[in-house]
């Protein structure tokens, strides 16, 4: 067995938060700040708001922290991906789920009512979105059929970049990552590795119309908040079920590579929706200001 990926990596990782299922496996659980301030009573995430995800019961995991993308706008760190690593059969990331997030979340037992935190330990939703491409990951149809079959609903969060994995997925709802309204505009802020990423994002955005899914779009300012109308005829061809735009956070590792400068307003990020929708053909279902995101739906 190969010795264990990136282990500097791994302990700066750790010390965020994150519960790896494996030493030699980069899979990996980390409860965000919804889940948390959600077990104690306070606010709850905006997936809650929009499709009624319990943010105490949602588990944000992913399978693998490879990516074949280096967006400017991401909070994750390039500096900690493997360079090598031992997938994990699906059984056993399914098994260690609730082990991990009881862990994550036994500092809050004390604080909150008993009846919550086995809530919180007992988890109903999970999110493959925590950092990592989740498609690199080969057994990921398979991982998503046993959440499925375990009564767990799932997120699938990808960068689209790899449309054959995509079509196999089976999850409750497909997350597709439109980051751009053309091509030039992708390279610049996504930066694949593929040279033919921008095509393969646009035959995973066609098995969208197919499936209950959503597109992804995370707006910063100056690099990719034009074209509405480039957008809107993506959505538009695409037929997700819902839209997501929201505004770029100055957070975690992306502060090395943007300013503050580059977080849109909610305002701005509600306006650009709202021409993005008029040019889909969809509408604004619902909005979350603190996470500044903007749901649309299409118009029945």
């Amino acid at each position: 067995m190969p010795s264990p990926p990136c282990e500097p990596g791994r302990a700066a990782l750790a010390r965020q938060g994150y519960l790896f299922v494996d030493r030699s496996s980069t899979a990996a659980v980390k409860p965000c700040l919804w889940c948390r301030r959600a077990l104690g009573g306070g606010e709850t995430c905006y997936k809650q708001q929009f499709y009624g995800i319990e943010s105490h019961r949602c588990v944000q995991m992913t399978p693998t922290l490879r990516c074949n993308q280096r967006c400017l706008f991401c909070w994750r760190s390039f500096e900690h991906e493997p360079r090598e690593e031992v997938e994990l059969p699906p059984e056993a990331l399914l098994a260690a789920l609730p082990r991990l997030q009881k862990q994550a979340l036994a500092g809050y037992k004390v604080h909150v009512a008993p009846e919550r935190f086995d809530e919180g330990a007992a988890p109903r939703h999970v999110a493959v979105s925590l950092a990592g491409e989740p498609t690199l990951y080969s057994h990921l149809p398979r991982f998503l059929d046993l959440c499925t079959e375990a009564d767990l609903t799932t997120f699938l969060v990808t960068n689209g970049t790899r449309p054959w994995v995509v079509r196999d997925c089976r999850p409750f709802q497909t997350y597709v990552s439109l980051d751009a309204p053309d091509e030039a505009t992708y390279r610049s802020v996504c930066r694949p590795a593929d040279p033919n990423a921008w095509e393969l994002v646009a035959e995973s955005l066609a098995l969208l119309g197919t499936r209950r899914s959503a597109v992804r779009t995370t707006l910063v300012a100056g690099l990719n908040d034009h074209d509405p109308a480039g957008y809107g005829a993506l959505v538009a061809d695409a037929a997700p079920t819902f839209v997501e735009v929201k505004g770029y956070m100055h957070l975690g590792y992306s502060r090395k590579r943007l300013t503050a400068a580059h977080m849109p307003s909610h305002e701005r990020v509600r306006a650009f929706a709202e021409q993005v929708a008029r040019h889909a053909g969809y509408r604004v279902r619902d909005e979350n200001i603190a996470s500044r995101v903007v749901v649309l739906e299409q118009i029945e």
